[in-house]
């Protein structure tokens, strides 16, 4: 196994069978054709075609689209077709970037192909033998890759709030952070991959907002929400030998930690694959 095995992993999609997805001229996503037949049942919000799915150019402002496809969602939702609670709106961007043109509902992003947002932090300590790194273990009762190993803290991007307030909240509610401590975490970059869940046919492009947070030796993170089941502090080494030889991580958390490992001068330029890795990051 290497780093770029795990690379690889989080940029597993193949979008021959997925269709554009557009608001007006712009393209928002990607939507697989087994869920075509879906939305043909709502022609006054989706118009569907074999090369493409829109929104019904009546939907004109951003209110009637939000009202528009929050209906249908939850149509959808009664029907069981999504596993998620609703409650979190994200914000849908152009492919390309842009303004917002829509909020839809967390639970549905990834039927549409729409990239979603997340804020992950790797806090660290340095001790007189090198670097130690906080690393989470997910509880076992989660509904996604429960028992997993994580980053220190991680979250979702909701729609009312900066990518900084978000860690913030989440340093809170994962870690017992508080906010003067999650202040003093620096924002070092983006990554982004596109996974697709290739047997419910969903496309998950992604885009994490990276933060190191340097932690005194005398900090202990405790989860506060239940989300985590425990923390480790651990030599970054070890770390990075857990990305590299093993599926323990969270698929996404391995790039934010091979990012750190880059940046850090942990995996050096000398490294066979360090150009692959370093473009592998930013899909």
């Amino acid at each position: 196994m290497s780093f770029l095995d795990r690379i690889a992993e989080c940029n597993n999609a193949d979008l021959a069978p997925f269709r554009a997805f557009r608001i007006g001229v712009e393209q928002v996503g990607w939507i697989h054709t087994n869920f075509l037949p879906v939305l043909r049942g709502s022609p006054d919000v989706f118009v569907v075609n074999d090369h493409e799915v829109s929104l019904a150019p009546s939907l004109d402002t951003m209110e009637k689209r939000n009202q528009g496809v929050a209906t249908v969602l939850q149509q959808l939702k009664q029907e069981g077709r999504f596993r998620r609670k609703f409650g979190e709106l994200y914000p849908v961007h152009p492919i390309g970037g842009g303004s917002m043109l829509m909020a839809m509902e967390r639970a549905a992003v990834s039927h549409f192909g729409v990239r979603a947002q997340g804020v992950h932090m790797n806090g660290f300590v340095r001790k007189h033998d090198g670097i130690h790194m906080w690393i989470a273990r997910r509880a076992a009762n989660k509904s996604t890759y429960p028992g997993k190993l994580d980053n220190t803290v991680a979250g979702g991007q909701p729609i009312h709030l900066s990518y900084k307030e978000n860690l913030i909240k989440e340093c809170e509610e994962e870690a017992s952070i508080r906010i003067e401590m999650a202040m003093r975490a620096i924002s070092v970059g983006a990554i982004s991959y596109v996974y697709e869940e290739k047997k419910e046919g969903r496309l998950k492009p992604n885009t994490l907002f990276c933060y190191d947070l340097e932690m005194p030796e005398d900090f202990v993170p405790n989860s506060t929400d239940g989300e985590i089941e425990k923390f480790m502090l651990w030599p970054i080494e070890h770390v990075a030998a857990i990305v590299r030889d093993t599926d323990d991580f969270k698929l996404n958390c391995n790039l934010c930690i091979i990012d750190f490992l880059v940046r850090h001068g942990l995996i050096e330029a000398e490294h066979p694959d360090y150009l692959a890795i370093c473009q592998g990051l930013r899909r």
